[in-house]
């Protein structure tokens, strides 16, 4: 591995008619899939022209079949582990930092909150708060693991983007920051091709050794990758079901990554355990995350249980585990350390 290393990361992408439409291609349901194919061959950013290589479409094979009545119902079939279709703006491969407030609306009218910005887009000044009427609340430790219908998700980095965001359990009311590295805002190398966020309520104990892994938690909460059809905006609460859970070992801790589906989303009817997830879509998910790291020299991540994702019912026991951990440490009985829990 070094600096001219080139690393395949193999994932799959599912598009919607929607998500098609929003981008402005002018393709109508019946001629989608041809028009997505000549517009991947040939994708504009900003003044250069992307020819993604070959290999890139080696071993792709995709059918998408939408129906008339319902232009955001499609079945996917997809070679397994299938190669990365490029997704379709600048947008989508830029750092930047997308905070809009639509659906952050609905979770405010849902839950009692409102966001606000403070700060500066792409600067280490930018935070992103959350508010109940005028007083400060923490999104980690004030908005309920649970709504009605799924999981509570906090959104931190939306589909298709690259800064790194995440709540900054170690500040005051832990409001949603670009992560830093040795001095500079951290951003992934590519795009993250699915919603990133977590669970609040949750803590991964550091000072508890899993009894089968022997190793210890990571010192946040449980983190969640959503994979339907929706890009989600950062600092949007979206109830979401879990269909399976990865256990990830990250620089020798245990970070768990629960895969889940929004319950809102047109795949939710599909989706009720991790054997109904396509196989491309497992693969993909954990190879992104075995080899992320790696263009900084760091080596590739690891996963327990023969690396397979372990099924709903056991998610959800990893779940509560978490929300366990989290309660003891709210009550005082686990040492916080710089973590902010008042």
């Amino acid at each position: 591995r070094g600096p001219t290393t080139t690393i395949a990361l193999r994932v799959a992408v599912r598009a919607t008619g929607e998500a098609l439409s929003r981008r402005g291609h002018g393709c109508h349901s019946a001629s989608r899939r041809s028009c997505t194919a000549n517009k991947l061959k040939h994708r504009r950013l900003g003044s250069l022209k992307f020819r993604p290589p070959p290999s890139l479409f080696d071993g792709l094979r995709q059918t998408r079949t939408f129906s008339n009545k319902n232009p955001n119902k499609m079945k996917l079939s997809t070679s397994a582990l299938a190669i990365l279709a490029v997704a379709g703006s600048t947008n989508a491969w830029s750092n930047s930092i997308r905070v809009t407030g639509a659906r952050s609306l609905s979770a405010a009218a849902l839950f009692g909150f409102s966001t606000e910005q403070s700060g500066e887009t792409a600067t280490e000044s930018f935070r992103l708060n959350f508010k109940d009427e005028d007083k400060p609340i923490s999104p980690w430790h004030d908005i309920p693991l649970k709504g009605e219908k799924g999981y509570n998700m906090i959104v931190e980095i939306p589909k298709m983007t690259k800064a790194k965001m995440e709540i900054a359990t170690k500040e005051e009311s832990n409001p949603i920051a670009q992560d830093i590295k040795k001095g500079n805002l951290r951003d992934y190398h590519g795009p993250i091709f699915w919603n990133y966020g977590c669970l609040p309520q949750t803590w991964e104990d550091p000072n508890e050794e899993h009894p089968e892994l022997k190793i210890f938690g990571d010192d946040d909460p449980i983190d969640v990758v959503e994979i339907g059809s929706k890009s989600l905006d950062m600092g949007s609460v979206t109830e979401v079901k879990p269909l399976g859970v990865l256990a990830m070992i990250d620089d020798g801790e245990l970070d768990w990554k629960v895969l889940a589906v929004a319950v809102d989303d047109p795949l939710a009817a599909e989706y009720n355990d991790i054997d109904d997830v396509p196989d491309a879509v497992k693969d993909g998910v954990r190879e992104w995350f075995r080899w992320y790291k790696t263009p900084d020299d760091k080596p590739l991540n690891g996963f327990g249980f023969d690396e397979k994702f372990l099924n709903a019912a056991e998610s959800e026991k990893v779940i509560e585990e978490t929300h366990v951990a989290w309660k003891k440490l709210k009550a005082g009985e686990t040492e916080a350390g710089k973590l902010w829990i008042n």
